[in-house]
This record gives C-alpha cells, structure tokens and sequence, in this order.
C-alpha cells in the first residue's frame, strides 16, 4: 500500500519571518500572504517557533480597554513578556514543533493533536525549512475518490497483501465508508483485514460483514 506522506501534501512554497523581523512586519507579511500563521527562521534557515496572529494579538489583549467595559484578568509572566515584544523571535510560540518529508499522515496528525497546532513546518534531516504542512493539508486524502479506495483494498490489501481471492470478499464503498461482505478461511482474518482497510488513505469507516470456516482460536465451523 502507498501511504501519502508529508512531502506529497506539503506546501513547499513556505512564507516565513526571519527573526528580527519586526511586529508590524510580520502583520503585512501574514496580511500580504493570506496566512494567519507563518515560521520563524535563523540565519540557517531552520525554524525556531512559530509566529501566528494569536500571538501577534496578545499586545492588543494585553492593553487596558478604553471603555472599561472588559475586565482583563491579570497575564502570566511570559504572556506579559509576548505582550511586550517588537520581533518574531520574541512574539513567536518555541520551540517549533516540526515533521519531517518522510512521515506519513498520521504520524502528523498525532503531533498536531498532541500539540494542540494547526500547522507544522517540516524540515530536512539538517532541520533546515523544506515545506510546511497543515490540517487541511492532511485532510486532503480523503478527498480520494471512492473507486480509488476499492481498486486499492481490493488489489493490495485482500489479493497482494492477504492473498484471497476476488470471490472470497467484496468491498463497497461511498462516502469514504467501506462494507466488506464474504467469507474467509480463519476467524484470525477477519480483524486482520478490518485494521488493513482502515489503514488506506482515505478510508472513514469499515464494515465487517465477514465470516469464517474455520475458528483457529478454538474449533472450526461456520461463524461471524
């Protein structure tokens, strides 16, 4: 099976701040581009941090409202310090969490979630800037069209992978959903085949309508 990785769904094309780039610099660079977010780089160019306008907003939070409507609650120290600050690398959020070209989809997505980020710059094995990759850009697999997904689990995962025959299961998908209907020889299979489909790029459900011959957990017979 081939599993789009980071390098596939990257932007290559990457806007970023060098890390004297004053405030209102990194403002029209983000207005400029169309992005809420871009990295901070070194001479070398590797990212350091992340600058984004949650960031960048914070020394407007940080001023006191003119109306005395808004009670703003006492900042931490180190907000306190971001509010204050004139350059990328004293706005930006560090260190950069950053993937690398080679992973694969959910390799990303995890750090993503573990992070709690939207976005990733992604560098080479000298951690200098090739790419950066975003949630959307991750959600594009499952934009595969559903007879790619079919062709994929059919060929790959049950014949090539599995080596069952056409006859033996039949894959329906829509939507991204798989059914898979038929009967295999052992019960060992079944959850085997499940995780397989699961795995293909693009997949949002599987089904398993499956049932087996022989039950190599404990005796044999027909059985679901």
């Amino acid at each position: 099976m081939h599993h789009r990785t980071v390098a596939e769904l990257m932007t290559r094309q990457v806007v970023r701040a060098r890390r004297d780039l004053p405030f209102k610099e990194i403002v029209k660079l983000l207005a400029e581009n169309d992005v809420t977010a871009v990295p901070v780089v070194d001479e070398q160019d590797r990212p350091m941090g992340v600058v984004s306008e949650g960031d960048l907003l914070r020394k407007s939070a940080d001023q006191a409202d003119p109306s005395g409507r808004t009670a703003v609650p006492q900042p931490e120290a180190w907000e306190r310090a971001k509010a204050e600050g004139v350059r990328a690398e004293e706005l930006m959020s560090a260190p950069a969490v950053c993937a690398r070209p080679e992973w694969n989809v959910v390799e990303a997505a995890r750090l993503m979630e573990v992070h709690g980020i939207k976005r990733l710059p992604v560098v080479d094995e000298t951690d200098k800037l090739r790419g950066i990759v975003s949630r959307g850009d991750l959600l594009r697999i499952f934009l595969r069209r559903d007879d790619a997904i079919r062709e994929e689990i059919t060929r790959e995962v049950l014949q090539q992978t599995l080596g069952l025959a056409p006859s033996e299961v039949s894959v329906d998908v829509r939507e991204g959903q798989v059914a898979l209907d038929g009967s295999v020889e052992f019960r060992s299979l079944v959850p085997i085949i499940e995780r397989l489909c699961r795995s293909v790029d693009g997949v949002v459900s599987v089904s398993t309508h499956l049932t087996y011959r022989t039950d190599d957990a404990g005796g044999t017979g027909a059985g679901q």
